[in-house]
Formats: structure tokens, C-alpha cells, sequence
């Protein structure tokens, strides 16, 4: 579990495909604080850390996780947003974040905006159902707050702390992202769906 609070950015310096399985190792500030077999969330993707060293880690994508995720355009270089689990009995400063990835969105727009930033972005269908006016939404690991939607796009706010110190200093319009829709819509859609 997770909170959308990212605690700081990794690097990716070697990619390495085994069959369908990609071995990624990036290298940041936390790396050398991990453990092996410890949860991580990468880009908003729960990953398990499988060795690490005093400034790398390196973790296992697998094929579903790739065809979920934007991860089919990860190259070395590509920085990705970084949080560590949830410990029991902190607070949770974001929403509940599983770092399951729900779908991917596009970039469609990114305006500046008097010391903010607003970014737009198209989905899928299930936008429309998911996400919610004032509602909470996971973009690349970051927790974030929807501040309007319409079918299949919504519209988010970046305050100039969460700009520049995510991967967000870096988004462009065209560019895929990874989605996490809030948990407890998806369960009320789901349970709406058994009783029809």
C-alpha cells in the first residue's frame, strides 16, 4: 500500500529483456536504504526489489505489468517517481495508492499557470466512470486531486513543490502515463454492476 507521496526520483541506467520480463536498475537517493524483496512503487507500478548495492537497485517488470503500464517506452535515462510502502501508523498525507496500474492516459495538454501547472489528459472509457470532479487519481506513482473531467478527459493541478520534485517538471504534451483509478470507485462500480 501506498500513498501517491513521492519520496524521491530514480534514474534508469541498464534495461536488460529476459523472454518476456524486463530487468530494469535504477539508480537514487533511497537505493541503498532498500531490501531486497521490499515493495516500491515505480512510476505508481508496485515493484520487488530483487538486489541492490549503495547507489542502484534493481527490480523485475513482467509482461503483464508492461502491457498495463508505460513502461513500453522506459529507456535508459527515463527518470521514474519513487515512494516506499506505507508503514503502519503514519499518516496518510495522499489516498490509498495499491500500485496496480490501471490503464495508461496521454498527455494531451500542459499549461502554466500563474506559478501552477495544468495538465490534461485522455483516457479510456472508464474515465467516465472512474474519475470525479474533485476526486482523488494516481498519474505516474503521484497522488493527485481531478479538478475537472468530461468523458474520456480530465484535467489535473500541479502546485510548484509537487512540479519540481516529480517526474512532472519533465511531462510533455503526446507523452503515456500511468494510471491508477481511486479503490474505492472501483469497488462502487463494481458492486453496482452485480446488482443490475
Amino acid at each position: 500500500m501506498f500513498t501517491g507521496i513521492i519520496e524521491t526520483l530514480g534514474k534508469v541506467v541498464a534495461i536488460k529483456k529476459e523472454k518476456t520480463n524486463v530487468h530494469i536498475t535504477i539508480e537514487s537517493s533511497i537505493s541503498k536504504e532498500l531490501k531486497v524483496d521490499q515493495s516500491v512503487a515505480h512510476n505508481g507500478v508496485c515493484l520487488t526489489v530483487t538486489s541492490k548495492n549503495e547507489k542502484q537497485h534493481n527490480v523485475t517488470a513482467i509482461d503483464e505489468t508492461i502491457i498495463k503500464s508505460n513502461y513500453t517506452n522506459l529507456e535508459i535515462g527515463s527518470l521514474l517517481n519513487l515512494e516506499r510502502c506505507l508503514k503502519v501508523g503514519a499518516r496518510l498525507d495522499g489516498h490509498m495508492v495499491q500500485g496496480h496500474v490501471d490503464e495508461t492516459a496521454e498527455c494531451i495538454d500542459v499549461i502554466e499557470d500563474k506559478g501552477s501547472w495544468r495538465y490534461f489528459f485522455k483516457g479510456s472509457s472508464k474515465v467516465e466512470s472512474l474519475v470525479v470532479n474533485k476526486g482523488s487519481i494516481c498519474i505516474n506513482g503521484v497522488s493527485l486531486t481531478v479538478v475537472n473531467t468530461k468523458g474520456k478527459f480530465f484535467e489535473v493541478a500541479i502546485i510548484p513543490y509537487t512540479y519540481n520534485h516529480t517526474t512532472f517538471k519533465t511531462l510533455k504534451k503526446g507523452e503515456i502515463v500511468n494510471i491508477e483509478f481511486d479503490i474505492i470507485g472501483k469497488y462502487i462500480i463494481k458492486n453496482n454492476i452485480k446488482k443490475e
